[in-house]
């Protein structure tokens, strides 16, 4: 420590500036709390700099080369369609910048003071924050930690230039001929659709029976439908067993049933999940209730074992969405400004940027039987739906998922384009305890794909009139 390193003293300190962190940091400073944010990195986490946004950049950017190259069908050739990628990564960079930016204009307008360094704690009331030439000592009544996630790495398949995480897999500055994606979930089904739109060779190797497993079987069978279509090879209950590394590219062993196998590439990217970054900070000195696998347990305000300590996102249990992060941390915000306020986990969407988009909120068909509920399933499909026809893009369906004896919405799945927007309204009958007949009621704009919520809906009540019953 500094010679004259004075404790400075906060309300609040926030450790950790992405989608959770700054979200809490503005919400604490909304209700009258002096709040200090701090993170060694760079504002917006993980989710704006490398992760949910430039991915999605990159997909649109993949989406928008497969369409430059024409749609026979549609009767629209081209034969000159090309990719600078070193432009694409520049867009890229662009959106990121502005988004990025603007985090640090909401904090400072938010009077929320930034600081720039690693935190290690010493105690429930105290941290030390560190650079590269200081050390300074804050003091604090209450603390959130949002420290987020990073990738794991496979032990035979240590991170390099050829063996990439998701952030090195969005910042290649060329499109690969041949991409290995070790992991079918969300984040490899996302990168290796974006590349085999720009026309790479990709093989998806997946150690469980399905790809996408976090989703109901009759959604991910129309995004590997998708995917072969592209000429991206699927090869499940493969599980990786090494890699060998050359000046211009990999080869992969896997092991499938009994038989070892190979596949050469450019590059290898590893998406086999992400680990809590709760180690190094000290954490292990508070004694925080923590689970096997690093992550920080938590009561219903997101109020750890030690009553000053809160954390959220990613080192919490859940999945590592970057809006749950951001709805725990309103609530932890508002627990220590005493608000009553607490988490209701029900009504968080999920959502796959594939081809087409998955999204699901609430109970599956499933999971709404196994919590001993009578249900039924309404499904409505986009074929039947205009507007879908005139975007050339028909597959998918829209499933209600309602109690048999009031017609109470409780979940719902949509597999088709614009899931990721069609959802929220899905999550708002949840929230607001809508029925079928609220969404059968609600008229929709036509011709739009919005209207497949109101004709799911009027299947759900039995007066279906886009389908034959």
């Amino acid at each position: 420590m500094v010679v004259g390193d004075f404790p400075i003293e906060l309300d609040t300190l926030v450790v950790g500036a992405g989608p959770g962190g700054y979200v809490a940091a503005i919400r604490a400073a909304q209700t009258g709390q002096k709040v200090t944010i701090v993170d060694k990195g760079n504002l917006g986490g993980v989710c704006l700099n490398v992760g949910c946004v430039p991915s999605k950049a990159l997909i649109q950017a993949g989406h928008r080369y497969e369409h430059a190259k024409g749609a026979d069908d549609m009767g629209i050739q081209s034969e000159n369609t090309t990719v600078d990628f070193s432009k694409v990564q520049e867009w890229k960079s662009g959106v990121v910048n502005k988004l990025t930016g603007g985090v640090e204009g909401l904090l400072k307008g938010n009077k929320v003071d930034i600081v720039k360094g690693e935190v290690y704690f010493v105690d429930k009331n105290t941290v030390r924050v560190m650079d590269e030439k200081n050390s300074q000592t804050y003091t604090f009544n209450n603390v959130i930690i949002a420290t987020g996630s990073r990738p794991i790495e496979l032990p035979n398949f240590k991170f390099s230039d050829r063996v990439l995480d998701s952030t090195g897999a969005l910042s290649l500055q060329e499109v690969p001929k041949k991409l290995v994606v070790i992991g079918g979930g969300y984040i490899g089904t996302e990168l290796g659709t974006a590349y085999a739109n720009f026309d790479t060779e990709v093989t998806i190797l997946e150690g469980m029976k399905d790809i996408l497993g976090g989703f109901e079987k009759q959604m991910s069978s129309i995004v590997k439908k998708r995917l072969k279509k592209k000429g991206v090879a699927i090869e499940t209950n493969a599980m990786a067993q090494g890699v060998e590394e050359t000046e211009n590219g990999v080869t992969v062993t896997y092991e499938v049933k009994g038989e070892t196998k190979t596949v050469d590439a450019d590059y290898v990217l590893v998406t086999v999940g992400r680990r809590p970054n709760t180690d190094e900070i000290g954490l292990e000195d508070l004694g925080l209730n923590m689970t096997d696998k690093g992550l920080i347990e938590i009561d219903n305000q997101c109020r750890t074992n030690l009553e000053n300590v809160y954390a959220i996102g990613d080192i919490v249990a859940g999945p590592p969405l970057a809006h749950k992060a951001s709805y725990e941390a309103k609530v932890a915000a508002e627990a220590i400004a005493g608000e009553k306020t607490q988490i209701d986990y029900h009504g968080i969407p999920a959502v796959v940027f594939s081809d087409p988009e998955l999204a699901s909120v609430g109970y599956t068909e499933q999971e709404a039987k196994d919590a001993g509920y009578e249900v039924k399933a309404s499904k409505f499909p986009f074929a039947a739906n205009g507007r879908a026809l005139s975007l050339n893009d028909s597959d998918g369906f829209l499933k209600l998922v309602t109690r048999k004896d009031d017609d109470l919405v409780i979940g719902a799945q949509i597999a088709g384009p614009n899931a990721s927007d069609m959802i929220a309204e899905l999550g708002l009958a949840i929230e607001a305890g809508m029925t079928a007949e609220d969404l059968a009621l609600t008229i929709h704009a036509h011709p739009t794909l919005g209207e497949i919520t109101m004709e799911a809906a009027e299947v759900a009540i039995g007066q279906p009139i886009h389908i034959t019953k």
